[in-house]
């Protein structure tokens, strides 16, 4: 890897690749560097298409790290990765895609990845974004996440997009068995023109199942956020969805969370806050001795924690 590959690198994984970790590094669309463990097998698919990575029943806190690197403009890359989490199996994966372009041709992403629990299967997924590149070139990252949760299975999904990504749409979709709990992340930050639209589909067909869904959002410049979300409750059910934003200089931020209730003891619940930060907010740190501009940045990177 060049030193620029490793800078990419280290903007959308928090955490060094460890001895003990399997990982798939992709770069421009070809495998970069793979290993496998005794509890994680990698294996291309025939067409050339994308992964499959398989985590062995019963394995205890596997760690994966999937990261991808574009640094050609023009390039469009679409993989197909899918993850089969065996019988109370625990994993780690770390995802994340940085987008490096420095020219005039648009530089494009998505990643599919499909999801398999078993039954008591666990799962905390990381996924982190990020652009950077000096030249009028778009930055497009278009993730797909789909989620098949078996019985009492679990799964922590934390996705983050820093900045540098010119134009994004992402989509997640979750069905939820008997016991499964699903817990979703989301924080995007964009600017300038930037748009950046996400929409979560969540069936909760599942006796006792759940999902808490939490979005935050900061639309600065003339950025432009939309988020959506159905929530579908076929079952005796809980699930909350919670979407905040905050808007600087004329962002836009567009909200429609949404909840059907098909079962006579499904409890769906849905929130949605948008606004610009309060004075007193910032009044408050400014007494403390911050100017305006670090006590702004404070609020923000406090909302996005």
């Amino acid at each position: 890897m060049t030193g620029t590959d490793q800078t990419l690198l280290d903007e959308i994984t928090d955490t060094k690749i460890t001895d003990n970790a399997a990982y798939n590094i992709r770069k421009n669309g070809k495998v970069l560097k793979r290993k496998v463990t005794e509890d994680v097998s990698i294996e291309s698919k025939a067409d050339g298409s994308g992964i499959d990575i398989y985590v062995k029943e019963n394995a205890r806190h596997a760690f994966v790290y999937i990261p991808v690197l574009v640094t050609f403009s023009g390039l469009n890359d679409v993989v197909y990765n899918d993850f089969h989490i065996g019988k109370n199996a625990s994993a780690i994966i770390v995802a994340g895609c940085a987008v490096k372009n420095n020219a005039g041709k648009t530089s494009r992403h998505q990643g599919i990845h499909r999801f398999y629990l078993e039954e008591n299967a666990s799962v905390s997924y990381l996924e982190k974004h990020y652009g950077e590149g000096h030249g009028h070139g778009g930055r497009i990252l278009d993730p797909v996440t789909e989620m098949h949760l078996g019985p009492n299975s679990t799964m922590d999904m934390d996705t983050v997009q820093i900045e540098g990504v010119t134009d994004t749409v992402r989509y997640t979709t979750a069905d939820l068995s008997d016991g499964a709990t699903l817990t979703i992340s989301e924080k995007i930050m964009t600017s300038q023109n930037q748009t950046a639209k996400t929409e979560f589909t969540i069936n909760l067909n599942g006796k006792n199942s759940s999902t808490h869904v939490v979005s935050r959002s900061i639309a600065a410049d003339h950025s432009h956020q939309q988020f959506v979300s159905h929530l579908n409750g076929y079952n005796e059910c809980y699930g909350h969805v919670e979407c905040d934003g905050i808007l600087k200089d004329q962002g836009i931020v567009d909200a429609s969370p949404e909840v059907n209730a098909r079962h006579v003891d499904a409890r769906l619940v849905h929130e949605a806050a948008i606004g610009k930060i309060a004075g007193d907010q910032l009044m408050k740190l400014m007494s403390l001795g911050l100017t305006a501009k670090e006590a702004e940045k404070a609020i923000i990177d406090g909302f996005l924690k």
